[in-house]
């Protein structure tokens, strides 16, 4: 009797210690993540761009917490979130996934037009047909599209932009059926259904849309995202691009890191999780990091009346972990292309100054 209480003890243990560091909780750890090399990442016209220095893309870990991680969030940089917070009114892990693919994939269509246009290149801009970022309960389509798809054409008629495709269907009646071809991982598909009242008080066929574009471009471009998702990059990647673009090495000798989307317009756009890049990047040995410039609304800060910009962010980070590495702070993509240019220059003037310091020294002697 007393052996078989012993093995109930036992196994209680076991099963206590199990659940303490393997049940996974309904929340997430984020952490910082990773500076990954750009050079290992970016092709033009087929080629590596292989010099000194380096451009990084920094990132954020995820990881899902269980009882023994979650006690980790009291350290600097652990936080812990729920899965609301982390992924909004998705709740499939997939269509997640799927989402931030497209903005990686967006950001880099955008970050190449954007080095193009620094470069003075030209490009042809694509329009592919709606992105479907968002299928409403309600919709009749909701049993056929999915988060993902791309809506080629409605009732025959394709579109250069999807401003056209919304004013064609908010023109029908509620009700009135539609048939639509999408594209799903290369396939064309067709479905039909009635079109639903939008909140907006129009007809519609119930997604959330955004437009599908893409770049053909000489030389051609290439980056090998992986499974890095997201649109933080799109400033880091520009950078590159523009570098190869030019055969230059803007970057010099030196490490440097970033975060930030990118517009077409060139500006550069507040991110999430800067304060874990931050750290990243500074593990990675970074000597600087381009941080967003952003200007918050006061509206947004009389709700968030704590919220801090991105580039004040970074500062109390590197602050915190006491780093060497410096923040810069830009607006556009020709901000971060000025500090680069005015580094090499102050870089060039060091490696000099010996020299000239000989030669005045000489003279002197001479005289």
């Amino acid at each position: 009797m007393k052996k078989i209480s012993t093995w109930i003890k036992t196994l209680l243990i076991f099963a206590v210690l199990y659940l303490f560091f393997f049940l996974p909780l309904p929340l997430y750890l984020e952490v910082p993540g990773q500076a990954f090399e750009l050079n290992d990442m970016v092709e033009v016209d087929h080629e590596y761009f292989n010099d000194s220095g380096d451009f990084y893309i920094t990132t954020v870990g995820i990881q899902q917490a269980t009882p023994f991680t979650a006690l980790s969030s009291v350290f600097p940089f652990r936080d812990l979130v729920t899965e609301k917070e982390l992924f909004g009114d998705i709740d499939n892990y997939e269509e997640y996934n799927v989402i931030q693919n497209y903005y990686m994939d967006s950001s880099i269509n955008t970050a190449i037009q954007v080095a193009f246009e620094e470069a003075d290149k030209d490009y042809e801009l694509l329009y592919n047909g709606v992105y479907v970022l968002q299928v409403l309960d309600n919709s009749s389509f909701a049993d056929e599209l999915k988060v993902g798809d791309t809506v080629k054409s409605v009732d025959g008629l394709s579109f250069d932009q999807s401003h056209d495709f919304i004013e064609y269907v908010s023109a029908k009646e509620v009700g009135e059926k539609v048939d639509i071809e999408f594209e799903r991982e290369g396939e064309l598909l067709t479905a039909s259904g009635e079109l639903i009242p939008l909140d907006t008080g129009v007809a519609g066929i119930g997604i959330g849309l955004v437009d599908n574009t893409s770049l053909e471009t000489v030389p051609e471009v290439s980056i090998h995202s992986g499974e890095i998702g997201g649109p933080s990059a799109g400033l880091m990647f520009s950078l590159q691009i523009y570098s190869q673009l030019m055969s230059e090495n803007i970057h010099g000798s030196h490490k440097i890191a970033g975060t930030g989307t990118i517009s077409p317009d060139g500006s550069v756009g507040r991110i999430g999780g800067i304060a874990k890049k931050v750290v990243a990047a500074d593990e990675k040995g970074a000597e600087y990091f381009f941080a967003p410039d952003d200007e918050l609304d006061e509206e947004v800060l009389k709700v968030y009346p704590k919220l801090q910009t991105n580039y004040q962010e970074a500062l109390d980070a590197a602050e915190a972990i006491d780093t060497e590495m410096e923040i810069i702070p830009v607006k556009t993509i020709s901000d971060a292309l000025d500090f680069l240019e005015e580094l090499n220059q102050e870089t060039t003037a060091l490696n000099i100054h010996p020299l000239l310091g000989t030669i005045i020294d000489e003279e002197l002697l001479a005289a």
